[in-house]
């Protein structure tokens, strides 16, 4: 599995079969509500040439479920399997064409192109919020989505998560270093990747006090 880190929550999974991506945020369109939102990191268009088998978006904030960013990707002329919670499901089926748009609440399983994707419990400001479980066959993989530390989200996990991958910037209703570090270490992962920082904050993910941490780089695979 290639893993490669697209800024705040953003991440492209690639196999031999597949091509997902996660919360894809590549525009400004934060910053143009709020100028202390705008982008710090500017945008690798060159994302867009990307062509994924699935998208995936965790919940219906703009810097995971952005309109300008997902009509890069989906429109007319795609044809992709699109998970999504309800909050964010009726609003992307508005992008129409052949693409298969399914709603991917809390406990739904798709599996697909070799991959298994299991949503799991969240607990964000969006009350629709999920997170992900994604299983290649070989190895799990957790990627959170928004969440604060809920003690019920462990229930829904698997025993042998191989990385996780959350947020750590304690704003927004997202659990902060000291917490994220505690997550972590409660699910088990051998894997710890931090996100959601370095876009719109000048928090570094260095200061994450994690010992088996991974330090992503923007556009960058996350060598695992």
């Amino acid at each position: 599995m290639k893993i490669t880190w697209l800024g705040q929550a953003g991440l492209l999974f690639e196999t031999e079969k597949a091509i997902a991506i996660i919360d894809p945020y590549l525009s400004d369109s934060c910053g143009k509500i709020n100028p202390k939102s705008h982008r710090r990191v500017p945008v690798d268009e060159s994302v867009f040439e990307i062509k994924p088998n699935v998208m995936l978006f965790t919940h219906n904030h703009l810097d995971h479920f952005d309109p300008e960013t997902v009509e890069k990707f989906i429109n007319e002329e795609s044809k992709i399997t699109v998970l999504a919670p309800h909050t964010v499901w009726g609003e992307v089926r508005k992008m129409g064409g052949n693409n298969n748009y399914v709603q991917f609440d809390r406990h739904t399983r798709w599996t697909e192109f070799g991959l298994t994707f299991t949503a799991v419990k969240a607990t964000h400001s969006d009350a629709g919020a999920i997170g992900v479980i994604i299983d290649d066959g070989e190895k799990k993989y957790y990627v959170t989505g928004d969440t604060l530390y809920n003690s019920e989200i462990f229930a829904d996990l698997p025993k042998d998560i191989y990385a996780v991958f959350l947020p750590i910037n304690g704003v927004g209703n997202n659990m902060n270093m000291r917490d994220a570090a505690d997550f972590a270490k409660a699910t088990g992962a051998e894997k710890v990747v931090p996100l959601h920082v370095g876009l719109f904050d000048s928090l570094s993910a260095e200061d994450f006090p994690c010992d088996n941490k991974i330090v992503p780089e923007f556009f960058k695979e996350i060598k695992l």
